[in-house]
C-alpha cells in the first residue's frame, strides 16, 4: 500500500508539473509611457488575457520605451529580444509599407477584419518581418494639425506652412512634405513637450486623444479642422514564438485580440469627442479649412500617403501585390 501511495503521489507530482511547464508565457513591450491612454488600453488587453488564459498563457509585460526604445521596439520583436510588441506599425514603415493601408484608412479594424484587410495584413507582416499581426487596435482615431499660433491660409483658402516649425514622425511625413510642402523635424513622442516648451517647434500632428495626458496642451492653442488620418497600433508578436504556443494560447489570444480591436475602436471614438471638447472647453481654438480647401486637405492626406505605400511597394519584390486590395479593405469607399 505504501508503495501505491508513493506511485500515486509521483505520478500526481509529475502531471502538477506538467501543467506547470505547459503555461506558456510571452514578454511584452509598449511604445508609449504607461500614463498614455494608448498603452493603458493595451494593459487592458494583456489583463484580458492574463485572466481569460489563467493556467494556459500569461503576457508579462516589461515595460514601455524606458525598458526598449520605441523605434527599436519592432526589430526587436523580429529578432526573439522579446516576444510582443504594441507598436505603431509606421516605427516599421521601411519593413512593411503596406502599414499605410492603416494610416490611410477612412474607418477601422472593425470594418478591416471583417472584410479580411485584417488577416492580409497578417500574411503580409509574416512573410516580410517574420511576425504575427495579432490585432490592429485603438483603430479609427483621427489626427488633427495643432499649433501654438493663429494658423494661416494662402489666398486660395489653404493652410499657408510659411510659418510653421512642424514636430513630425514617419506617420506625417509623406503629407507634410509631399502635399503641404513643409520642412518637418522629426522628433519622438518623448522629446515633443520640451521642444514645444523651448519653441524648437510651434505645430504638431497628433491623434484626437491624449494630447491632455502628454501636457501638450500647455502650448497648444489651436486646432486645424478637418482632421485626417487613423492610428495604427497595433500588437506584433515574433512569428518562432507565436508557433510555439500551445494551439490553445494561440486561440485565446487571438480571440481576445479580436474582441479588443472592436470595444477599443468603439471606446476610443467616445473618448475622442470628449477629449476634443474638453480641449475647447479649455480654451483650445478651432481654425477650420472650409470648402473646397478642407476637402482637398484631408483627400491630400490619403492619396499622399497611397503614393508612399505604392513607390516603397515597388521597391520590393513582392512589388504592388496586394495594393489595390489593401486600399479596398481599409476603406469604406
Amino acid at each position: 500500500m505504501n508503495k501505491s501511495l508513493i506511485t500515486s503521489l509521483g505520478i500526481a507530482t509529475l502531471l502538477a508539473s506538467g501543467q506547470a511547464m505547459a503555461l506558456d508565457r510571452i514578454s511584452a513591450v509598449h511604445a508609449f509611457p504607461t500614463s498614455l491612454i494608448y498603452t493603458k488600453s493595451f494593459l487592458e488587453f494583456v489583463d484580458k488575457v492574463n485572466e481569460r488564459g489563467d493556467g494556459v498563457v500569461q503576457i508579462d509585460v516589461r515595460g514601455g520605451p524606458e525598458v526598449i526604445g520605441l523605434s527599436e521596439q519592432p526589430d526587436a520583436v523580429r529578432n526573439g529580444v522579446v516576444d510582443m510588441a504594441y507598436t505603431a506599425a509606421s516605427f516599421y514603415a521601411g519593413t512593411v509599407p503596406e502599414r499605410d493601408a492603416m494610416v490611410a484608412s477612412n474607418t477601422n479594424a472593425i470594418f478591416a477584419r471583417e472584410n479580411g484587410g485584417i488577416d492580409l495584413l497578417n500574411e503580409i507582416h509574416q512573410e516580410k518581418m517574420g511576425t504575427y499581426y495579432l490585432g490592429w487596435f485603438d483603430s479609427g482615431v483621427s489626427y488633427n494639425l495643432y499649433t501654438i499660433e493663429e494658423p494661416e491660409i494662402d489666398e486660395d483658402g489653404n493652410l499657408s506652412v510659411s510659418g510653421l516649425t512642424l514636430r513630425s514622425n514617419p506617420v506625417y511625413d509623406a503629407f507634410f512634405q509631399d502635399y503641404l510642402g513643409a520642412q518637418p523635424i522629426s522628433l519622438p513622442t518623448t522629446d515633443v513637450y520640451s521642444a514645444l516648451e523651448r519653441s524648437v517647434v510651434n505645430a504638431t500632428g497628433w491623434t484626437q486623444i491624449g494630447l491632455k495626458d502628454l501636457n501638450w496642451d500647455r502650448f497648444l492653442n489651436y486646432r486645424i479642422d478637418p482632421a485626417f488620418f487613423s492610428t495604427d497600433m497595433g500588437v506584433i508578436v515574433n512569428l518562432d514564438s507565436w508557433n510555439q504556443l500551445s494551439e490553445e494560447s494561440r486561440e485565446i489570444l487571438q480571440e481576445v485580440a479580436i474582441e479588443h480591436e472592436r470595444d477599443s475602436a468603439e471606446q476610443l471614438a467616445e473618448l475622442a469627442k470628449e477629449q476634443q471638447q474638453e480641449l475647447e472647453d479649455d480654451g483650445m481654438q478651432v481654425f477650420r479649412l472650409e470648402g473646397e480647401a478642407g476637402a482637398t486637405f484631408s483627400e491630400a492626406a490619403r492619396e499622399a500617403t497611397w503614393e508612399r505605400m505604392r513607390g516603397q511597394m515597388e521597391r520590393h519584390p513582392m512589388g504592388l501585390d496586394h495594393y489595390d486590395a489593401l486600399i479596398e479593405k481599409f476603406n469604406d469607399l
